[in-house]
């Protein structure tokens, strides 16, 4: 049997940055934190909501997306990993985005973010609600973005 993706000790580790990274940036827990790391990190991956980062590459590249965001990009997680987070944005939204990650980068988070989004097939969501933050080590260093949603609505 393959070890489950929320598992791996990489995904387990960089769970406990996304959700220390929120506690810290917004004052309260993501997901209630009980148990192992490793039960939080299946437990943010089978979350009802929307869970996606991405690094701190150029252009960056999704490194994490729970099952919700999977379903909802209709990828899987090898997909996912290689796909730069720009193009689950239509390219007349990209900029809006950029504008809005690199606000992130500053204030340390975004809150009540909405937008439009593109699944691999090219369904078209309307998002609301979204909260952005900045996932940081243990020492405070910049490791990437990161973003949760609960709200969308298939547009077309």
């Amino acid at each position: 049997m393959t070890e489950a993706i929320w598992q791996k000790p990489e995904i387990i580790t960089w769970n406990q940055l996304l959700l220390n990274s929120y506690k810290k940036l917004l004052g309260s827990e993501l997901i209630e934190r009980q148990g192992t790391p490793e039960a939080q990190a299946k437990e943010l991956f089978f979350a009802p909501f929307v869970v996606a980062s991405h690094g701190r590459e150029a252009d960056p590249i999704y490194n994490y997306g729970n099952q919700v965001l999977l379903d909802l990009w209709e990828r899987d997680w090898e997909d996912l990993l290689k796909m730069p987070s720009r193009l689950s944005a239509e390219p007349i939204l990209r900029e809006e985005r950029q504008k809005i990650l690199e606000a992130t980068a500053t204030q340390g988070y975004f809150k009540d973010y909405q937008c439009m989004r593109i699944s691999r097939t090219g369904k078209r969501y309307q998002i609301a609600d979204i909260t952005l933050w900045n996932i940081l080590d243990e020492p405070g260093n910049y490791c990437g973005q990161a973003a949760t949603f609960s709200q969308w609505s298939l547009i077309s």
